[in-house]
């Protein structure tokens, strides 16, 4: 799965499309957006929600206890992330 990110706030995706359904399993983020100092120092982080509206809910609440077994998400102010720690920007 393929999704385009296209506005990012201090590592939390705040606006994001797929640009690929296939493979939920394995989401991957692409980012075309301006970053500023902070907003990508550090793992991305991609709101359940979004991931659920662009998985399906069912698909993605089939994923979800394997993402967080292998620590792929993390909580922040009562809202629940998938994490995407590495990533690599292309000029």
């Amino acid at each position: 799965m393929r999704i385009l990110v296209t506005a990012v706030f201090e590592q939390i995706v705040y606006h994001c499309t797929c640009v690929d359904d296939r493979d939920p399993a394995h989401p991957r983020l692409e980012v075309d957006a301006i970053l500023r100092d902070g907003d990508a120092d550090g793992p991305l982080l991609l709101p359940v929600a979004d991931y659920k509206r662009m998985a399906g809910f069912d698909t993605a609440d089939a994923r979800m206890p394997a993402f967080r077994s292998a620590g792929r998400t993390e909580k922040r102010d009562g809202v629940e992330y998938l994490v995407f720690p590495v990533w690599e920007r292309i000029e």
